[in-house]
């Protein structure tokens, strides 16, 4: 396990030192929740265009995944207590910081990147388009790198990330497919009983 924090660390260092005034400003951006709103919106319309009747019941589970994906990716930052590069002792000195904004204490897991990569995940299995599924896994995987940019977060803190958010995107699907197969059931089988 140490080994394999110290890996984590040394990436940490080589991808962090990759920085300048310009991209400071740019991941800074990215990092930013607001600027997406824009993006969540155009996803929240396209839904209600595509599926109609059915966007309530969608809506619903997208408010289930991102909660879940928040509050979970927080609980386990209290569990795991990995601090974030900024605030570890041996790297004093060694993390680039933007404005020195360094966040809350605890690193792992990466709620940004388990929040992008759940929206991500959860979208493009709404939204069957290969041109979207390319734009929206860059997306997310531009915001975890973000993370890491700005030094609050190890790669690892935002690998995990990734992937909690993906299985919680899957796994909401997963549950909205088995919610909407039971209403089509019960709604053939009030329409049969309906028309006997």
């Amino acid at each position: 396990m140490n080994k394999i924090e110290h890996l984590d660390q040394q990436l940490f260092l080589f991808l962090n030192s990759l920085n300048s005034p310009f991209f400071d400003q740019v991941m800074h951006a990215i990092s930013g929740k607001l600027i997406w709103v824009p993006l969540y919106l155009a996803i929240l319309i396209y839904l209600g265009i595509t599926y109609k009747r059915k966007f309530l019941i969608i809506l619903l589970f997208i408010i289930i995944a991102a909660t879940f994906s928040d509050q979970f990716s927080v609980i386990i930052k209290n569990l795991v207590q990995r601090l974030r590069p900024c605030l570890e002792p041996e790297l004093k000195g060694m993390v680039h910081l933007f404005r020195g904004e360094c966040g809350g204490k605890y690193s792992f897991v990466s709620s940004h990147a388990t929040n992008s990569f759940n929206v991500a995940l959860l979208s493009l299995l709404f939204i069957r388009k290969r041109w979207y599924t390319i734009s929206i896994i860059i997306w997310a995987a531009v915001i975890g790198y973000s993370r890491i940019y700005l030094g609050v977060h190890y790669p690892g803190d935002v690998i995990c990330g990734s992937i909690l958010g993906a299985l919680i995107g899957w796994g909401v699907y997963s549950l909205y497919v088995i919610t909407d197969n039971k209403i089509l059931k019960n709604r053939s089988y009030f329409n049969q009983a309906t028309t006997s």
